[in-house]
């Protein structure tokens, strides 16, 4: 089938790209390419991707009205992954406007190209940061998620109250994954874990907030994606709770909650290296825990994270210190 992925050249988004063409699926990838972050780590994961059978990119801007009415109206994919966002919890501290643009203007154009074209089903990247710090773990779908520590939590509620009522309005499935803490090869360099390798290496000290009292649910990358095309391939039905609107949401995560000072040392044992840590206080916006319940996901597509943490560390340990070399030599 035609397949639309939004966010082709990011992290999660690129490993979506592949495991779709890997088994024939056509994938039409969009990206803005933006500089949050280093573009050549974008533009080098868009390699990836670029010549293999059934792939097509174009660079484009979910805020682009125009031009995203224009996609869906040429190429009319019959599902839809959405995985572009402003993402990132500090950053929207400081660049407020952006998760405006990206993550709520954008998703409406996300949102309309569906409902013109048909789509058989739209699944899009929610967040776990929506439970803000809520102190009853692990946090459950039915859990209240009224109160959020962030723009960027605001912005990802509002993405799944928007396509609940998409749904109900124009009758096509749409399912919302809160993801928890995902990591691995060709990770994002604002992610906790990509910036320690970096200073661990360069002998520099990183910031432990909250005195390294802090857990996440730490979530590989290859597990997030059997997760992700196994809803792809299960549009949401109503059910009990939205008895009017083919609209679900799942929690994704590895349901098995690190201290942060036990995935530091495993990035430690991984690189061979001690990590010289500075104990900062709470950040603004951070929560103290994330932990997923995942049973429902795990009802509805049989989703089993099977990826242990060591193991998950090694390989990005790996993929880090040839990306590193490569840059180096450049």
């Amino acid at each position: 089938m035609k397949v639309l992925v939004t966010g082709a050249a990011g992290f999660i988004g690129m490993h979506v790209c592949q495991r779709l063409l890997a088994r024939g699926d056509e994938v039409v990838g969009i990206d803005n390419l933006n500089d949050y972050y280093d573009i050549a780590l974008k533009e080098a994961r868009l390699a990836q991707l670029q010549g293999l059978p059934g792939f097509r990119f174009q660079r484009l801007d979910l805020a682009d009205r125009a031009g995203m009415a224009a996609l869906f109206a040429g190429e009319r994919p019959q599902r839809v992954v959405h995985l572009a966002a402003q993402a990132g919890v500090r950053y929207s501290l400081q660049n407020p406007h952006a998760y405006a643009d990206s993550n709520l203007t954008g998703f409406l154009n996300i949102l309309e190209g569906c409902r013109h074209t048909a789509c058989e089903h739209l699944v899009y990247a929610s967040s776990s940061s929506v439970y803000g710090d809520n102190e009853k773990t692990p946090f459950a779908e039915d859990d209240n998620v009224d109160r959020p520590v962030s723009l960027y939590a605001a912005t990802k509620k509002a993405n799944e109250l928007m396509a609940h009522a998409y749904s109900h309005l124009y009758t096509f499935p749409a399912t919302g994954l809160r993801f928890f803490t995902v990591y691995g090869p060709w990770g994002r360099p604002d992610m906790a874990y990509f910036s320690f390798a970096a200073a661990i290496l360069d002998g520099r000290p990183i910031e432990v907030y909250n005195h390294g009292q802090l857990q996440r649910d730490f979530t590989y990358i290859d597990d997030i994606v059997e997760g992700v095309v196994r809803v792809l391939d299960k549009p949401a039905t109503a059910d009990t709770v939205a008895p009017h609107a083919c609209h679900r949401v799942y929690n994704i995560g590895n349901h098995q909650p690190v201290a942060l000072l036990d995935f530091i040392g495993a990035i430690e044992t991984a690189l061979g290296r001690e990590a010289i840590k500075q104990l900062r206080p709470m950040q603004p916006g951070d929560v103290h825990t994330t932990y997923a319940d995942t049973a429902r996901l795990a009802d509805w597509v049989d989703f089993a994270p099977r990826t242990p943490l060591a193991e998950g560390i090694a390989r990005f340990a790996s993929w880090f210190l040839d990306w590193r070399a490569r840059r180096i030599a450049r």
